[in-house]
C-alpha cells in the first residue's frame, strides 16, 4: 500500500509538472512574439518569467524521480530530501531571472524606447493572467494534497505570476488612453516581485533541510494512536525526523505500568511500531519507556504535589516521567521549558530547590527535555 501511495504521488507530481512545462511555453512563445512587436520591455520580461516556471517544472520532475528511487547502501533512508534541494535550484532560476529583468528594466528606464500596443498585445495578456490564475490554483491544489514543496511552490509563483501580467496590461491600457508609458517601471516592480519569490522559495527549503518543527497536528494524532493501546499511559519526547515530505523516522518515550515485565514490554513495542506504521506512515526506530509507581497509593499524591509545584512556574510546558525510587529515596522527572524563555537554567534551579525543600529526604534528579 505504502508503495503504491508513492507511485501515486510521483505520477500527480510529474503529470503536474508537465501540464505546468506546456502552458509556460506557450505563454513564453506567444509573450516573446508580442513583447518584440510591440518593443515592450514588460511583456518581454513577463516571457522570461515563463520560461524560468518551465525550467523550473523539468527540476521538480527530475528531482521528483530521484527522490523516489530506492533506498540504496550509500542513502539506506531513502532519497526524498532531494526535493528540498530542487527547491532550492527551483529558487536559483527564479532568483536569476528577477536579477536579469530588473537590469533590463533600469536600462529600459535609462534610455527609454517607444511601445506600439494592439488588441493582440491586450488579448494575449488577457488570456495569460487566466491562464496563469487557474494553473496556479490547480499545481497548488495537487501540492497540498501530496506534499510536495515544488509543486506548492510553483503553484504559488504562478498565481503571483498573473498578477504581474495584469500589471503589465493595466500599463498598456494606461499608455493607449493617456500615452503615458511606464512599462519600464512596471518591469521593476515584477522584477522585485521575482526576486522576493525566488528568496522565499529558497529560505523554505533551507529551513526543511535545518529541520524546522514538525507540524503539531501530526505529532498530535501519532501522540493519540499511541495512548489508545493498551497499557499505554502516556506518549512524551516524540522526535520526528523528516528524510522528505511525507518520510518520517522517529522515536518516542513511552508511559507503562512498573509491574509491566520485559515479556510484556516486548511485544507492546513491536505493536506500536506496527500501528504507526500502517496508520501514519511513520517508523518509530526507537521506543523508550517510563516506568510509572503503581504499588504505592502516597507515591501518587506525592506525583500529584510536585507536579503542580512545577507547573505553576510560567514557561514550563510540560512535566513528565515521573519516578520514585523507595530503596534509595529519589525522585526523578523530565521538563519541558519553552525555547522563548530567556531564564530556562533559573526556571530550572528554582524547581529544583523547590521540590528539594518540599522533599529533602530525597535525591532529586531532574531531565530537561528539548521543545520539540
Amino acid at each position: 500500500m505504502k508503495k503504491n501511495n508513492e507511485e501515486k504521488r510521483e505520477s500527480v507530481i510529474v503529470k503536474t509538472s508537465i501540464i505546468g512545462i506546456l502552458v509556460n511555453i506557450l505563454l513564453v512563445i506567444f509573450k516573446a512574439i508580442v513583447g518584440l512587436l510591440s518593443n515592450s520591455i514588460a511583456i518581454i520580461l513577463d516571457a522570461v518569467n515563463n520560461l524560468s516556471d518551465a525550467l523550473s517544472s523539468i527540476v521538480t520532475i527530475i528531482a521528483t524521480k530521484i527522490a523516489d528511487s530506492e533506498p540504496d547502501k550509500k542513502h539506506p533512508l531513502g532519497h526524498g530530501r532531494i526535493e528540498y534541494l530542487s527547491a532550492m535550484i527551483v529558487a536559483g532560476i527564479i532568483f536569476y531571472a528577477g536579477i536579469t529583468s530588473l537590469i533590463e528594466s533600469i536600462k529600459k528606464i535609462i534610455n527609454p524606447e517607444k511601445v506600439e500596443y494592439s488588441k493582440i498585445t491586450l488579448l494575449v495578456l488577457l488570456v495569460s493572467i487566466i491562464l496563469k490564475l487557474v494553473l496556479g490554483k490547480y499545481v497548488k491544489t495537487k501540492g497540498e494534497n501530496f506534499n510536495s514543496p515544488s509543486l506548492i511552490a510553483s503553484g504559488s509563483d504562478a498565481m503571483s505570476d498573473a498578477i504581474l501580467s495584469l500589471s503589465v496590461l493595466l500599463s498598456a491600457i494606461l499608455y493607449i488612453f493617456t500615452n503615458i508609458n511606464i512599462e519600464a517601471y512596471v518591469g521593476v516592480l515584477i522584477s522585485i516581485f521575482i526576486i522576493k519569490a525566488g528568496l522565499e522559495i529558497f529560505i523554505d527549503a533551507i529551513n526543511e533541510i535545518l529541520g524546522k518543527r514538525v507540524d503539531k497536528d501530526i505529532k498530535t494524532k501519532i501522540k493519540k494512536t499511541i495512548c489508545e493501546i493498551e497499557n499505554v499511559h502516556g506518549v512524551y519526547d516524540l522526535v520526528l525526523h523528516d528524510y522528505g515530505p511525507d518520510k518520517y523516522i522517529g522515536s518516542v518515550h513511552i508511559e507503562i505500568p512498573d509491574s509491566m515485565t520485559a515479556e510484556q514490554i516486548d511485544p507492546l513495542e513491536r505493536h506500536i511500531t506496527d500501528v504507526v506504521l500502517a496508520k501514519h506512515n511513520v517508523y518509530l526506530s526507537g521506543i523508550t519507556i517510563y516506568s510509572m509507581n503503581t504499588k504505592n497509593e502516597e507515591i501518587i499524591k506525592i506525583h500529584s504535589d510536585i507536579m503542580k509545584t512545577v507547573m505553576s512556574n510560567e514557561g514550563v510546558l510540560e512535566f513528565h516521567g515521573f519516578y520514585i525510587e523507595e530503596k534509595n529515596k529519589s525522585i526523578r522527572f523530565d521538563i519541558i521549558i519553552d525555547y522563548s524563555v530567556k531564564n530556562r537554567e533559573e526556571i530550572y534551579n528554582k524547581i529544583l530547590n523547590d521540590v528539594k525543600k518540599k522533599y529533602p529526604d530525597y535525591t532529586i534528579s531532574i531531565k530537561v527535555d528539548m521543545d520539540i
